[in-house]
């Protein structure tokens, strides 16, 4: 029985949600403690391709799944994603998902000023950074505890529209009517407040022992740890857990998720992108789009001095490495080890000066055959082994777990 967290190590979209499908078949409950329905997690079991939002990954396994205090919940994408699972045969009810009364609701407002400020850094435009920004300003925004109290939902939906308006104009945007909001939030109030639970932190105690912590994103778009000003407006590394459950745990297992390579998604410095023929092999091989927005990501070489700075942040125990088949056709592969600031090595990690940064790169041999097929890490190439070993060696942690495709079979067990 142990309590496992997961964690993206890069700019997001390491392929976490597969590793916790996988996970949570031996653990009892699933907790997303951050992020919003900007956070896309696919799951492929078999011929059938599940993209989660905001929902854990656990309800494929029939698990209990809790949306944490600390989430950005809108209503309209949940109860849309909710009703695509059900339809699809999965099972969703109060018993195995519940919902923090504590965490906060996305508001149809929110997304118009998403879409008005946070074009220059390249959001989704799914209302979270202003969600969160409600949160950090201690406005009255809105919880999802507000579903209970009509009259209070309303009064708070009319004041923070009015305030909203106001912004708008100053982007030369169109006003919202209060009353079209509140009609959307009435509508997923009825839907919703089944599953509303206030004792979501008692529920998580319970079951210490058998807990899996889903992150979103990843560690370098935490608000407070990554590429400021392009990062996400919650914190994706391990203090998020703690913050957006309301319970400290002494972790077991601190899993790290690591692309072979590096992607990125939307505005903000990544000192090893290829913005040639290797990066378009990338995307190709990769099928590199957003599963929320399905925006083209940008790919490069795998980062390993970024990847340090995740496992030190995150105090990250083993690594799952992910989509090494992508690499399966590449000639030599190139390993970023540190950076360059005009000409002079640093002995830190840059974290808001990586546009500054020429990567400092080794070569590797590629291995030139498939891995799709192979399940055991003693079959694999013995330069993709190699690859794996310098990786490890480099990280000074394990990597106990190697994808090769996205599928819940092709991941195999370096244990």
């Amino acid at each position: 029985m142990v309590d496992t967290i997961v964690l993206g190590m890069q700019w997001g979209d390491e392929a976490k949600g597969k590793l916790v499908d996988i996970l949570s078949e031996d653990h009892d409950v699933v907790v997303r403690f951050q992020g919003g329905g900007n956070a896309g997690h696919t799951v492929v079991i078999g011929d059938q391709k599940y993209a989660l939002r905001l929902m854990p990954s656990g309800i494929l396994r029939g698990k209990k799944c809790i949306i944490g205090n600390g989430v950005a919940v809108y209503p309209a994408g949940l109860i849309k994603e909710i009703n695509e699972l059900k339809n699809r045969g999965v099972e969703i009810n109060p018993e195995n998902f519940m919902i923090s009364n504590l965490a906060n609701l996305t508001a149809s407002y929110h997304i118009a000023l998403d879409a008005a400020m946070g074009k220059k850094i390249g959001t989704t435009g799914n209302g979270i950074g202003p969600t969160y920004a409600d949160k950090r300003a201690r406005t009255p925004g809105l919880l999802v505890n507000d579903l209970f109290d009509v009259n209070e939902l309303e009064r708070k939906v009319r004041n923070n529209t009015d305030f909203a308006n106001w912004v708008l104009k100053f982007y030369d945007e169109g006003p919202l009517n209060s009353g079209d909001v509140l009609k959307d939030l009435l509508y997923a109030r009825e839907r919703l407040l089944p599953f509303v639970r206030k004792d979501t932190r008692e529920i998580i105690l319970a079951n210490i022992g058998k807990l899996l912590f889903e992150g979103a994103q990843g560690t370098l778009l935490d608000c407070d740890l990554g590429t400021f000003p392009n990062v996400t407006s919650s914190n994706t590394t391990i203090g998020g857990a703690y913050i957006g459950s309301g319970v400290y745990l002494n972790f077991d297992e601190i899993i790290g998720v690591l692309k072979a390579y590096t992607t990125r998604v939307g505005g903000g410095p990544s000192p090893t992108e290829q913005k040639n023929e290797i990066g378009e092999r990338l995307v190709e091989r990769g099928h590199e789009f957003g599963t929320v927005t399905g925006r083209k990501r940008r790919c490069g070489w795998l980062d390993l001095n970024a990847a340090r700075y995740a496992v030190e942040v995150n105090g990250i125990k083993e690594i799952c490495l992910t989509k090494l088949d992508v690499l399966d056709e590449e000639d030599e592969i190139k390993v970023c080890t540190g950076y360059k600031i005009n000409g002079q090595s640093v002995n830190y990690f840059p974290v808001i000066e990586l546009e500054k940064c020429e990567p400092v790169y080794e070569t590797l041999p590629g291995w030139k055959s498939d891995t799709t097929k192979i399940r055991r890490s003693l079959d694999l190439p013995k330069n993709a082994r190699d690859y794996v070993k310098r990786i490890q060696d480099y990280l000074h942690v394990p990597i106990t777990r190697v994808g090769v495709g996205n599928r819940r079979d092709q991941m195999i067990s370096v244990r």
